[in-house]
């Protein structure tokens, strides 16, 4: 099979439109269109529905999507691994990193590693850990910051760091004298939350589950400064990983009564190919988080 074909198809799924794949890939529309033709008949199979305005998988084509792929990702991991034998490195690591990690954990470590490796790009895509694991399973990462619980098969982790997941008031909170906070009072309280996909979410969604919690969440947002800054004018409180608290005024920090601590890891594809950038930056932040 022609993986040139397997490309095309891959990125019509992406796209819902020929008119679009084939802008992206720079050839014509009649070109694709035959073909996406070529590669059903060769298959035997209808792979797509089509209308006007957009194209949807069949079954066939669902299922081909998934091996179409794992053997391109295969073929770009093993272009990189014949680069770097002729002394070459891919000079880019691909990281996610969810947003309290990224604000708090994150910034010493990626500028330590640029400084000892310059001439290494660093991409940081901020989101939330069940995107992250897509990604990751995609091929989309080289490495990722994700809750080290239930970890698709396909990844491999390293563990990073366990915090602990904290109440955060404003300081004229009623409750900002408790020593601890009783679930019972937290979800009494207006909430500021992650959106869904967000271990932090992923936490009050699991604690709601378990004790049949309905939680009053009155704001809904990714943006961790202004989640901090709602919590500080009282408006609501919410949860965070005790590292955050460490470094902002005006909130406090109350443990669960029940202690609660997340397990942070970063995971990787474990048949996938690791740069030696990759690996150069797995090796540092497992070194800097010994020091």
């Amino acid at each position: 099979m022609n993986t040139r074909l397997l490309r095309y198809f891959v990125k019509l799924v992406e796209t819902e439109n020929f008119t679009h794949a084939a802008k992206q890939l720079h050839i014509a529309q009649p070109a694709l269109s035959v073909a996406i033709k070529k590669l059903e008949q060769h298959l035997d199979v209808p792979l797509f529905h089509r209308n006007e305005r957009k194209v949807t998988l069949t079954d066939e084509g669902k299922v081909l999507l998934e091996h179409a792929r794992l053997i391109l990702q295969q073929i770009d991991d093993a272009t990189i691994a014949m680069a770097e034998l002729k002394g070459l490195e891919k000079g880019e690591v691909k990281l996610g990193v969810p947003s309290m990690l990224g604000s708090y954990l994150f910034p010493e470590i990626l500028m330590g590693f640029k400084s000892q490796y310059p001439n290494l790009k660093l991409t940081i895509i901020e989101a939330g850990t069940q995107s992250i694991r897509q990604m990751l399973l995609a091929g989309e990462l080289d490495l990722g910051v994700i809750h080290n619980e239930a970890v698709p098969e396909r990844l491999e982790t390293t563990h990073l760091i366990t915090s602990q997941m904290v109440a955060v008031v404003s300081e004229a909170h009623h409750l900002a004298a408790q020593p601890v906070m009783k679930f019972d009072d937290f979800f009494k309280e207006e909430l500021v939350m992650f959106k869904a996909g967000y271990f932090h979410r992923e936490f009050i969604d699991d604690v709601c589950h378990k004790y049949h919690f309905t939680p009053k969440i009155s704001f809904e947002t990714n943006l961790l400064p202004m989640m901090l800054n709602i919590v500080r004018h009282n408006f609501s409180i919410s949860a965070l990983l005790e590292l955050v608290t460490e470094h902002e005024k005006g909130v406090i920090a109350i443990p669960f009564e029940e202690p609660v601590y997340l397990n942070i890891a970063m995971a990787w594809r474990k048949n996938g190919y690791l740069s030696l950038a990759d690996r150069a930056f797995l090796a540092f932040v497992k070194e800097y988080r010994s020091c």
